[in-house]
C-alpha cells in the first residue's frame, strides 16, 4: 500500500481526490492500492522536563539549566486517536509519500511521526505550492526523494529544541527570581514572545519620554475663475527642521502678516505627471490582520478566527494561515468561474464586473514566489452572503475585493504641483486628478458607493494654472501645533512590526536574514503571541492600543538583552540554514544553543529583580497625551516632558 501521509484533512480531501481515494476509512481515505491519512498540525510534542526527571515538577534555581542528553517526543493527548491511525498506517505501508507543508515545519510534522512509529521503508516528497486539482497533478508527476528534503527536518528539530531550552530554562530563572521580589505570577520567556514584548515596551518608553516641539504652518486659500483651493507656505530651511517644520514663530508670523497684506499670490512654475498605481498583492494573514485591525476594528486573534471559519465553516476562501500574496500561474484559468459565481452570489458587483477583465494577470500570479500556501482568495463554491455574520463578512469582502482587483487595470491619477510667490513667501499646491479608478474600483467603500449612486470623496483639483498667472488671495489661516509622539501598537501595528523588525536591526546581514525569513514569529503563530502575552498580563488593551504592563518592564529590564533582542532570531536562522544545507550537524547546534543558554542562565542566576505588580486599570503611559491644536494666534507655552 501506498500512504500519503499530509498535514490536515481538508489537504488530505484535495488530494484524495485527484488520486481516487474517494472511500472513507479510519483516519484516512481509501483507494486502488493507495491511502491518504492526514495529521492535525502536531501529532507529537516534544516531552516536558518532568518526563526526564520527576523532580523537574517543582521548580527549583539549583537545578537549572535543564538540558536533555537523550531528547523525547510524546503524544498530544487532543490528537491522540488520529495518532493511533497514522501509526497504524505507517507499519502497513510498503511506500511513504510525505504530503505535508512544503516548507521546515511541515517537514517536522511528516518527520517526526517517522522517527517515532520507526517507519522503515522508501520515502518521496510531494511539494505542493498550491491545493488545486492542477498543481497537485503536476507535483504527483514530479515527486521528489526523500532524501532531498530531509535537512528541513533536521533544521525545523534543531529550531524546536533551541525553543525549548529558552523556554524551559529562562521561564523557570525568570519567574524563580520574580518570586524572590515576591511577585506570584509566572513569568514566560521565549525566543518570539520576549522580542515582541520589547517592541511594545520600547515604543510605550519611546512615548512616556517625548518631549513635545512646538511649529508652526500657515495654509493660504486662493482663487481662481474656477474654483477656491489651499495653498501650504514653504519655510525657509534654516528654520526647519528634518521634516520641514517651521521651529521660529517669529519667521512664521512675519510671513503671515506680509500674506495677509498681499492681494495675491504670483504662479512661479506648474508640473503635472501621471501616476500609475499597480493593484496590491492578494492578502497573506499578515497583511490581512493589520487591514482588520484598521479598518474594522479587530483583533489579531480574531481576524484568523473569521478567516479560519470562512475557509473551515462556509468554505468561501482559500486556507488562511498564508504568508505568501501570490498565486500560481496554473490557477489563473479558474478566474472566470470564480469571478462568475462573485457576481451571482452578490448582484450589488454588477457594475463593477463590467470593467473587470478575467484575461488580465496582475503581478499577483507568479510561480517563483509562491510559498507553501499561496494568497488568500474566494472560492468558486456559492455563498449566501446574508447567512455570513457582520464580521465574517466584512472579513470576506475585503479577501473578495483584492482578488477582483487583479483583473482591472492600474489606478492612474495626474498629480499637479504649484509653486508660487506671495510677497515674496514660497506657497505649495498639490491637487490630483483621477484619470482611471482601476483597481480601486473594487474596494469596499467603491463598491458601496456605486451601489447607492454616490461619487467617491473628493480631493483637491487644481485650476489650470501657467507661470506668470495670479490668483487672488481669500483668507490667510496661521497654525500652530506641537510635534506628537509615536503612536501605541495597536494589533494590526504589532502584526507589521513583527512582520518588519529586520527595520530595528543595523548590522546589514542580520538584517537581511529576518527580510529573507519574514522577521520575528510566522503568520500561523503571531496572533498567539500577541494572545499569549495579553492573557499572561505582559500586555493590555485599550480600546485598539496595546500597553505593556509593569511587569513586562521589569522582565524585559531583566532578561539578557540576546534574548530580547530580534537579532538574535537572525543568528539563529543563519546557523539553522546551515543545518538545512548540511553544513552543520543537528547535534553541532543543539550543543551550541544548550552551551549558550546555559552561560545566560549562569550569569542571571544571583540577580535580583523587582516586579511591581500593574494594579487593575492601569492608566498606559500614553494615556492622556496633548493632541495637536489648529486654534489661531495661540502663543505655546514651553514643552515639558511628558509624564511617563
Amino acid at each position: 500500500m501506498r500512504l500519503f501521509l499530509c498535514e490536515k484533512p481538508s489537504q488530505a480531501k484535495d488530494i484524495a481526490k485527484v488520486l481516487g481515494a474517494t472511500r472513507r476509512g479510519e483516519g484516512c481515505w481509501l483507494g486502488n492500492a493507495v491511502t491518504v491519512t492526514w495529521c492535525i498540525g502536531h501529532l507529537l510534542e516534544t516531552a516536558p522536563p518532568d518526563a526526564y526527571d520527576e523532580r523537574y515538577k517543582r521548580w527549583v534555581l539549583s537545578d537549572l539549566p535543564i538540558v536533555p542528553v537523550k531528547w523525547k517526543m510524546q503524544v498530544k493527548k487532543s490528537t491522540a486517536s488520529q495518532f493511533k491511525a497514522v501509526k497504524r498506517l505507517l507499519g502497513e505501508a510498503r511506500e511513504l509519500v510525505i504530503a505535508t507543508d512544503a516548507d521546515r515545519e511541515g517537514e517536522m510534522i511528516a518527520r517526526e511521526l517517522v522517527d517515532h512509529c520507526r517507519y522503515r521503508g522508501p520515502i518521496q516528497r510531494l511539494w505542493l505550492s498550491a491545493l488545486d486539482d492542477a498543481s497537485i497533478r503536476k507535483a504527483l508527476g514530479a515527486l521528489k526523494p526523500g532524501a532531498e528534503t530531509f535537512n528541513l527536518y533536521h533544521s525545523a528539530l534543531g529550531r524546536s529544541r533551541a525553543d525549548w531550552l529558552i523556554g524551559m530554562n529562562m521561564s523557570r530563572l525568570f519567574t524563580l527570581l520574580g518570586r524572590q521580589s515576591g511577585y506570584q505570577g509566572v513569568l514566560p520567556v521565549g525566543r518570539v514572545q520576549t522580542p515582541t514584548l520589547r517592541l511594545v515596551v520600547d515604543r510605550d518608553r519611546s512615548i512616556a519620554d517625548f518631549v513635545p516641539i512646538a511649529y508652526w504652518a500657515i495654509d493660504v486659500q486662493l482663487r481662481s475663475d474656477a474654483c477656491t483651493f489651499t495653498a501650504q507656505w514653504q519655510a525657509p530651511d534654516d528654520h526647519c527642521d528634518d521634516q520641514s517644520r517651521c521651529l521660529n514663530q517669529d519667521i512664521a508670523r512675519a510671513a503671515a502678516a506680509a500674506m495677509g497684506a498681499a492681494a495675491a499670490a504670483r504662479v512661479l512654475k506648474q508640473r503635472t505627471e501621471r501616476v500609475r498605481e499597480a493593484a496590491p498583492l492578494l492578502f497573506d494573514l499578515g497583511t490581512l490582520q493589520e487591514v482588520c485591525s484598521k479598518k474594522l476594528g479587530l483583533g489579531a486573534q480574531e481576524t484568523l478566527d473569521v478567516a479560519q471559519a470562512l475557509y473551515e465553516t462556509y468554505k468561501v476562501i482559500t486556507y488562511p494561515r498564508s504568508d505568501c500574496g501570490y498565486l500560481p500561474v496554473s490557477q489563473h484559468s479558474e478566474a472566470p468561474a470564480i469571478v462568475a459565481q462573485l457576481g451571482r452570489a452578490d448582484p450589488g458587483l454588477g457594475e463593477l464586473l463590467t470593467h473587470v477583465d478575467t484575461g488580465r494577470r496582475s503581478r499577483a500570479w507568479n510561480d517563483a514566489k509562491v510559498s507553501a500556501h499561496h494568497g488568500i482568495i474566494p472560492t468558486a463554491a456559492h455563498v449566501d452572503l446574508g447567512r455570513l455574520p457582520g464580521k465574517h463578512r466584512a472579513v470576506y469582502t475585503l479577501v473578495r475585493a483584492r482578488y477582483l482587483a487583479q483583473f482591472l487595470p492600474n489606478h492612474e491619477f495626474d498629480r499637479t504641483q504649484v509653486d508660487f510667490d506671495c510677497a515674496g513667501q514660497a506657497l505649495k499646491a498639490v491637487g490630483k486628478v483621477i484619470v482611471e479608478p482601476g483597481w480601486r474600483r473594487a474596494l469596499p467603500e467603491a463598491v458601496a458607493a456605486a451601489a447607492q449612486g454616490r461619487e467617491p470623496a473628493a480631493v483637491q483639483t487644481l485650476p489650470p494654472l501657467a507661470a506668470g498667472d495670479t490668483c487672488p488671495l481669500a483668507k490667510v489661516i496661521p497654525k500652530d501645533l506641537w510635534t506628537q509622539p509615536p503612536k501605541p501598537f495597536t494589533e494590526g501595528d504589532l502584526i507589521k512590526a513583527m512582520k518588519n523588525v529586520a527595520k530595528l536591526v543595523d548590522d546589514p546581514r542580520l538584517k537581511q536574514k529576518l527580510k529573507d525569513t519574514t522577521g520575528i514569529g510566522t503568520e500561523a503563530t503571531r496572533a498567539g503571541i500577541i494572545q499569549g502575552l495579553l492573557d499572561r498580563g505582559y500586555l493590555l488593551k485599550q480600546g485598539k492600543a496595546l500597553a505593556a504592563t509593569a511587569a513586562a518592564f521589569s522582565l524585559i529590564d531583566a532578561v539578557p538583552r540576546a534574548i530580547a533582542d530580534p537579532g538574535t532570531t537572525a543568528i539563529w536562522e543563519q546557523a539553522l540554514d546551515m543545518v538545512q544545507s548540511g553544513e552543520m550537524s543537528l547535534e553541532e547546534f543543539v550543543t551550541r544553543q544548550s552551551a549558550w543558554m546555559s552561560k545566560h542562565v549562569e550569569r542571571c542566576m544571583g540577580m535580583r529583580m523587582t516586579i511591581a505588580a500593574a494594579p487593575a486599570g492601569i492608566k498606559p503611559p500614553w494615556k492622556g497625551k496633548r493632541k495637536a491644536s489648529t486654534a489661531k494666534k495661540r502663543t505655546p507655552r514651553k514643552p515639558k516632558a511628558a509624564a511617563g
